[in-house]
């Protein structure tokens, strides 16, 4: 071969590649063909860094100690930070709850149009099925677009769910609550009310090594049937119309602290006031909720989530000290690798009761897992704030607007690092 030979296959070489790498980013730009290769790409990554980083069990209390030897910082004072979820200083006494209208052996609603859910995508997916229910004629897209702008965000908490609905569909209301109980969900749905539900899920593949495959998951509930004893539900990722035991729900449901979201038009209202009773208000619905959980630490007491359902509760109501103590019983116990990228009870108990050391063990361990969590960066700032590293402490709220663009705990955080030198 001559060398004027080689320099055209070599310039014919590079034109090629330059020529495919162009219409690659072409492609690329193609939403969904970008969603397709971004979520391989974010899978990949995942993974990756599982094998840099490897798994490691959920840190208890005794292995968080092991942090306090650790030379800090000398401690300066700190706000306390917005809280994102509704709280009372003190727990309402409850009434005792009527007994419930007999109703039907069997009830399905009218199933709405079904829609594949795009990656990490279950909550405005399930909403996204929920609002097609009274004739809302927009996709899961329109509303991740508010709740999570960032497609990696892998969660989005029922208040920001409840927040489109108030402040973007018009003519709908909605309210969440917690502590519902099979009964609730068959009385709501038999009432007319399909019932979104925060519940487990199980992958059918590892994202990193030594993956124990749970992650969190919402399901709409359109239906039931005492004789068979079993839910419809409709499943942004297994389908429509699926058929579930209430054994199973109720299992899968009892993780989120059995979190109910309703959708409902202002002409309802007072039905499904009716139909909640002491439920409709929230202190007393979360007055419930810590009766139910604490007498389920006695009923399972081996089972981590009823203890940590106790700790949420009891975070509701400003008792940060005896929330951490249960908290501490469940990390005792053993609780799922993504538990912390879905619920966030730890890190207020932990930081409202003076335990930093405790706040940043289990802050990192969230990250290591979902190093993109807005929450765990915030709270794991205001540790770090509180140790005297303020340059760490906005460095992590920075991330955490880069995650989730308008986080308002995050620009709070700023807002007050910045007013206080």
């Amino acid at each position: 071969m001559s060398k004027n030979q080689g320099k055209r296959i070599l310039t014919f070489a590079l034109l090629a590649i330059i020529g495919l790498a162009l219409v690659g980013m072409f492609v690329y730009r193609i939403p969904s063909v970008n969603a397709r290769i971004s979520w391989q790409f974010d899978i990949a990554m995942t993974y990756l860094r599982g094998v840099i980083y490897p798994v490691k069990p959920f840190p208890t209390p005794a292995e968080a100690i092991v942090l306090a030897t650790q030379p800090t910082a000398t401690p300066i004072s700190s706000p306390t930070p917005v809280p994102s979820q509704p709280t009372a200083t003190t727990a309402p006494t409850s009434t005792p709850q009527p007994s419930p209208t007999p109703i039907l052996a069997v009830v399905q609603l009218p199933p709405p149009l079904w829609e594949q859910q795009g990656a990490n995508n279950c909550g405005p997916a399930t909403l996204a099925l929920y609002l097609r229910y009274y004739g809302w004629e927009g996709t899961q897209d329109n509303i991740a677009q508010v709740v999570k702008p960032i497609s990696e965000d892998r969660n989005v908490n029922p208040d920001e769910l409840v927040y489109y609905v108030r402040t973007h569909t018009g003519w709908l209301s909605a309210e969440f609550r917690v502590g519902g109980d099979l009964q609730l969900l068959k009385q709501l749905i038999a009432a007319g009310f399909p019932v979104m539900i925060e519940e487990s899920f199980y992958f059918d593949q590892p994202y990193w090594p030594n993956d124990d495959l749970w992650a969190a998951h919402y399901l709409l509930v359109t239906g039931y049937d005492d004789g068979a004893q079993t839910f419809t539900g409709q499943d942004s990722f297994h389908g429509p119309n699926q058929v579930i035991s209430y054994t199973t729900v109720d299992s899968y449901w009892q993780i989120f602290n059995r979190v109910y979201l309703l959708v409902y038009l202002p002409s309802q209202e007072g039905t499904l006031r009716a139909v909640l009773s002491d439920n409709w208000d929230p202190d007393l619905n979360r007055q419930h909720a810590l009766e139910v959980s604490q007498a389920e630490t006695k009923s399972e007491p081996n089972n981590a989530y009823a203890w940590f359902n106790l700790g949420s509760n009891l975070v509701y109501f400003e008792r940060y000290g005896e929330a951490a103590s249960a908290y501490d019983t469940s990390r005792n116990l053993g609780l799922y690798q993504r538990m912390l990228r879905y619920q966030f009870g730890p890190f207020f108990a932990y930081f409202h009761a003076g335990m930093t050391t405790e706040l940043i063990a289990v802050t990192e361990y969230a990250l290591e897992r979902t190093p993109n969590s807005e929450e765990a960066l915030l709270w794991h700032g205001w540790a770090l704030y509180r140790l005297g590293k303020k340059l760490e402490a906005i460095a992590d709220w920075q991330k955490a607007l880069e995650y989730h663009p308008g986080y308002q705990d995050a620009q709070y955080a700023l807002d007050f690092v910045t007013s206080n030198p």
